[in-house]
């Protein structure tokens, strides 16, 4: 007989670990929304960002309150040097061209974290209560839900922000018509920019709050991986797309590894790539439009 508490459980987990995709696939749709960039090195960004956390905050033994947005500012930053050195070169190359320069980028950012932090995995200050979760009869792990209520609330500040800021309109003109938003006078280069750099931060909170649940190491990139079947799913151009991509996947996982095995629940998700890819592939609430690589 099914066990409806454990059920119900099981899904508030994966729904609450979905938020975290959720938060870094908005990193990555943000990027390709504005400059048609697919960065498979997201999950890296991400890892270096939990690293800058760690130095603040461990080595340099800086507050929480200001370890966590030197973080998210130098990620920012290193956002801009990646746009303005590595990508913004290729502008006008075949997509496949840069799709590849993304993959050496990942490889190049953890060849660098094990030259400066090596490959031993490392824990983060506490930053989240530890008081455990209940929700009528069901456990959430703590770091798990105030994971998932920050990501929630950095998702809804985002968003609030790119709609109502002009530096958001403009990337919004943007990612809709990049000839139009030349004609409008708006500086198209310097969105581009700022796409990677908010690109970058936002990768940067996942990063600090995944390291925080899991711990960090050279290997976290891996979380890129089930990042990029979310943005697929949900469409690679669709903001939608990725925050119900993120909880959708999330499910999945939760739901695979409880009842066949933590084996099982990166092979559910890639199961479900190809079924969402057959049906629509062009991803659940992405345009026909999407150059395929």
């Amino acid at each position: 007989m099914m066990d409806w508490a454990y059920l119900f459980e099981i899904s508030l987990t994966g729904l609450a670990g979905g938020g975290l995709y959720a938060l870094a696939a908005l990193a990555f749709v943000m990027v390709y929304k504005a400059t048609r960039v697919v960065n498979i090195a997201i999950g890296e960004i991400l890892m270096v960002g939990a690293y800058l956390f760690f130095t603040f905050s461990a080595s340099f033994a800086l507050p929480l309150w200001l370890a966590i947005p030197a973080a998210v500012l130098c990620c920012g930053l290193l956002g801009a040097v990646i746009e303005r050195t590595i990508i913004r070169p290729l502008l006008g190359e075949p997509p496949i061209s840069v799709f590849m320069v993304t993959v050496g980028l990942a490889s190049v950012l953890v060849g660098l974290v094990e030259m400066i932090w090596t490959a031993d995995q490392r824990r983060l200050p506490d930053f989240m209560p530890t008081q455990p979760i209940m929700i009528g009869e069901a456990f959430l792990a703590p770091k798990i839900f105030w994971g998932a209520v920050i990501a929630v609330v950095f998702i809804a500040v985002v968003l609030l922000v790119f709609r109502f800021w002009r530096g958001g309109v403009a990337l919004r003109a943007t990612a809709s018509d990049q000839a139009a938003a030349y004609s409008m006078g708006i500086n198209v280069p310097r969105v581009f920019s700022l796409a990677w750099v908010v690109s970058a931060m936002i990768a940067a909170v996942s990063g600090i709050i995944v390291g925080s649940i899991g711990g960090i190491s050279s290997s976290m990139g891996v979380f890129g991986l089930s990042v990029l079947v979310v943005v697929i799913v949900g469409g690679l151009d669709s903001v939608l797309g990725a925050l119900i991509g993120g909880l959708f996947i999330g499910l999945i996982e939760a739901l695979a590894g409880a009842f066949l095995g933590g084996e099982y629940k990166l092979l559910s998700t890639f199961i479900m790539l190809v079924i969402v890819l057959m049906i629509r592939p062009y991803g659940l609430f992405g345009t026909r439009e999407i150059e395929r690589l």
